[in-house]
């Protein structure tokens, strides 16, 4: 929209020089270096490695939906290896238990009392490959660890470490032996990415570096977790204009609207996407949400929320096509704000 760009965009100075928080220059600096990193691995995905920093900057989950073989474990292998971080991989199977992924209490018969043996879901990274082969019931299992970040376990609830990031893995297009993700849990994924194949002058360049060994094997941890959690609680203090949370709120209810959409996003979709759009800010080293932010995201953070009509889905119409549809329709409206000392006030 003419006059509404990053340049002249209000936001707070405050934010930048509160105490404690951390400049974006310096988000920027540590993103580009775990970046930079992973894709010593991953080549020529820079925008689906961008994504997957964000997730893991706005303490969301990560869903990476693609056809076998284009890369979706060896992005969470690498991004737990560039981060000094705990890392524990759940290999989903039909016969996979919920008490395997969270842990149970053990009966020791020398102390005579019952000691709990905590699952590879108390990690700080954890991959969960392949999903949806695992049943409801053992799907289940993460909605409460994704979400409050906790596990209750005979009747124990018990905190996850910090940082905490599920990164899942699933094949959009096989079918036999899986149970599709419900709603409910789909929802708990911050994002939704897909990786596709790569070029071939990349594929070329992966040949190449795998003619020894694998390059996940030589990365080294580039940020610590403390470093995480503090750029984690910086992101949080980026500025959101008013009318940039306007703009979010009308997309959203957009879907719901859409008369092929038989359910629309939540508000829980309408968090995310603010959330992200503060991530992606930072990442690129600004203070402040600009629209193209929100645009960037939309797709990632909505496609997968909306549950369309069965008529639409017969003809061929997706998430993605829905979305994209709302971001033409919804026009940006845009504000003028100035600073107030209760925040920020609308003039």
């Amino acid at each position: 929209m003419p006059g509404y760009h990053a340049d002249t965009l209000p936001h707070n100075p405050a934010l930048a020089t509160r105490e404690g928080s951390l400049p974006m220059a310096m988000i920027q600096e540590s993103g580009e270096r775990v970046a930079a990193n992973v894709e010593r691995v991953i080549v020529g995905k820079h925008p689906e490695v961008r994504l997957a920093l964000v997730a893991l900057l706005c303490q969301g989950h990560l869903l990476i939906e693609d056809v076998p073989g284009t890369g979706k474990t060896m992005l969470a292998r690498a991004i737990a290896k560039s981060l000094d971080c705990t890392f524990r991989r759940i290999q989903f199977t039909p016969d996979l238990l919920p008490t395997d992924v969270t842990g149970l209490s053990i009966y020791n018969q020398r102390t005579q009392e019952f000691e709990f043996r905590a699952g590879p879901v108390v990690s700080q990274i954890v991959l969960a490959d392949e999903i949806n082969r695992a049943t409801p019931k053992t799907q289940s299992a993460l909605l409460e660890c994704m979400e409050e970040r906790q596990m209750t376990v005979d009747g124990k609830t018990r905190p996850m470490p910090a940082p905490f990031m599920v990164i899942a893995t699933q094949n959009p297009i096989e079918y036999e032996g899986t149970f599709p993700l419900p709603e409910a849990q789909l929802d708990r994924f911050m994002l939704r990415l897909r990786m596709g194949y790569p070029e071939p002058m990349h594929e070329m360049l992966i040949l190449d570096e795998q003619k020894r060994a694998h390059p996940v094997d030589g990365l080294v941890a580039v940020a610590s977790a403390s470093e995480v959690t503090a750029m984690q609680t910086a992101v949080r203090e980026v500025y959101v204009d008013p009318a940039i949370a306007d703009y979010i709120v009308r997309l959203v209810s957009a879907t719901r609207s859409h008369p092929d959409v038989y359910l629309g996003a939540s508000p829980r979709g309408s968090l995310a996407l603010y959330r992200a759009s503060q991530a992606l800010a930072a990442l690129t080293g600004r203070d402040f949400v600009i629209p193209d932010d929100v645009k960037t995201l939309a797709e990632p953070a909505l496609a997968h929320r909306l549950i369309l009509k069965t008529a639409a889905t017969i003809r061929g119409v997706d998430g993605r096509g829905i979305i994209n549809e709302t971001l033409l329709s919804v026009p940006i409206q845009a504000s003028h704000v100035t600073p107030a000392p209760g925040g920020v006030r609308r003039v």
